[in-house]
């Protein structure tokens, strides 16, 4: 689970919610999560503050360190 998954997840939010309150595709959110694809930078503010974390912590790669 990459730290788009486990912050949504976390939010008790849906990819569908999710899709809708940022204005994009469930199909966007679901490559956020398997690794297709990343957001392009001017989400990344609203995907945070929807996600109550930061950038930084949405960014985290290393599969062994778990998202703050």
């Amino acid at each position: 689970m990459n730290a788009f998954e486990y912050f949504r997840k976390k939010a008790k939010m849906t990819q569908e919610e999710v899709a809708k309150a940022l204005g994009i595709s469930r199909t966007t959110v679901t490559k956020w999560e398997t690794g297709a694809a990343l957001p392009v930078s001017g989400k990344l503010t609203a995907i945070a503050d929807l996600y109550n974390c930061t950038i930084d912590a949405l960014m985290r790669t290393d599969e062994n360190e778990k998202p703050a």
